[in-house]
């Protein structure tokens, strides 16, 4: 299993589904530039947030111990005994004794931190039987299959933490193909720019195919196989628009219309469903759903760039504010956030149900409900009109207590801390006013 590097969503991910725990460990892929051979994320990030996990874990099993011991020896599903659960700091060779102190003494304020952000630690504690803890392989590392112990005998849940850089520092090119080494920050956050097409689920109903094609087909292959799976949902009456790929500067011919060149990439088709907020009467899921569905939903704000057809008949109950990722624009959301949030309570005050939507359901529509929810909706998820908002305010804690809220309906969510940026500064703007 492979998890990318998704900012707080690492976090998010490791206590809302622990997918780690089924399969007793995870690996965990990425790269860095400078000829560095780990980012900081693998030397630093995910070993913190591995000992904040292993630190909050022990002392629940400490209070159910002490709440009972008979309950830690009776129910098999809740891990280890906590007199056994590692909880110390593990960071590579290449940290400094100065700064893994600094880290160390940080490290009970972030525990704190995580216990009162509403993470689920109970389904955490009850799926891990062993505390985890980071290894790390890079290019260079050598390592001898028949001297590798059984995963049983290990006392710890491996997180694998993979880099994929080169150590040499020297960047390698094959100019034959667009196949390199090149680094290109950000990049696996972008992949409607490179991945032509392909879906996860393609990607991997397909791997060992891609894989041994090698660089120099895998272009077609992709292509083959995307266009395969067009055709497929096409016959069945699905989405299936056509894409077209911006060649890259190798591929493209001196005489070419620029007119040509434009890249036009079909909306994601992962069945991502709709993500009731518990009884908030808030809705998440993506636009595609929202037009397929949505007819037994009071009324839609559609997040997306892209307007849809409902099957709302009153003007009032739809609403379409094309936002656009903060990468294209820094302030398209904090922009539209005012009416979002107008829209919401105008329909809320009437006990209707809200399906807020965007492209895929996942980032942009994740942030507008956490607006909407810290907005007009107090700590016990009653709609307050906003009355609960304009005494307390928002801080950057509880503003992340309720995404992790948020977080555990909407399973599939990565908010972009771009977005997540625009929220804050909308709530605090708001706040100012009042």
């Amino acid at each position: 299993m492979v998890i990318p590097i998704i900012g707080l969503s690492i976090l998010l991910v490791l206590t809302s589904t622990s997918p780690f725990s089924l399969k007793g460990g995870c690996i965990i892929v990425d790269s860095t530039r400078r000829g560095k051979r780990f980012p900081d994320s693998m030397s630093k990030t995910i070993p913190i947030w591995t000992c904040v996990l292993n630190r909050s874990i022990f002392n629940f099993l400490n209070k159910l111990s002490n709440a009972d011991a008979s309950l830690v020896k009776q129910d098999s599903n809740t891990g280890c005994n906590s007199h056994d659960w590692d909880c110390s700091l593990h960071l590579p060779l290449w940290v400094s004794e100065t700064e893994k102190a600094a880290i160390e003494d940080r490290l009970e304020g972030w525990t704190k931190d995580l216990e009162t952000s509403g993470a689920d630690i109970v389904i955490l504690a009850s799926c891990l039987k062993k505390p985890l803890r980071p290894l790390w392989i890079s290019q260079k590392t050598v390592i001898w299959i028949n001297e590798v112990p059984d995963y049983d005998s290990w006392d710890f849940t491996p997180i694998i933490l993979v880099s994929a850089s080169s150590t040499s520092g020297v960047t390698q090119h094959r100019t034959t193909s667009e196949f390199s080494w090149n680094y290109i920050p950000g990049a696996g956050d972008d992949e409607e720019s490179w991945a032509r097409g392909l879906s996860p689920n393609l990607f991997w109903n397909h791997a060992y195919d891609l894989i041994s094609t090698g660089p120099d087909v895998c272009n077609q292959k992709v292509a083959d196989i995307v266009e395969k799976d067009r055709v497929y949902r096409a016959r069945r009456g699905q989405d299936a628009p056509q894409i077209t790929v911006k060649p890259s500067i190798s591929e493209r011919s001196p005489c070419l219309d620029p007119d040509l060149s434009n890249i036009t990439i079909s909306p994601s088709d992962e069945e991502c469903g709709i993500f009731w907020l518990g009884s908030t009467n808030l809705a998440l899921g993506s636009s595609q759903i929202a037009a397929e569905r949505s007819s037994n939903i009071d009324c839609v704000l559609n997040c997306d760039q892209w307007p849809i057809s409902v099957h709302h008949q009153e003007a009032e109950a739809y609403l379409h504010l094309p936002i656009v990722s903060s990468k294209m624009d820094r302030f398209s959301l904090f922009n539209n956030l005012p009416s979002a949030v107008n829209f919401a309570k105008s329909n809320l005050t009437k006990g209707r149900t809200l399906l807020i939507c965007c492209h895929d359901g996942e980032d942009i529509s994740v942030c507008v409900c956490l607006a909407i929810l810290i907005s007009l909706f107090n700590d016990e998820g009653s709609f307050d009109d906003g009355k609960s908002f304009s005494e307390t305010g928002i801080t950057k804690c509880e503003m992340r207590r309720r995404l992790v809220y948020v977080c555990k309906f909407a399973i599939k969510a990565r908010p972009s801390s771009g977005n997540l940026k625009q929220v804050f500064s909308f709530l605090n703007s708001e706040v100012a006013e009042v």
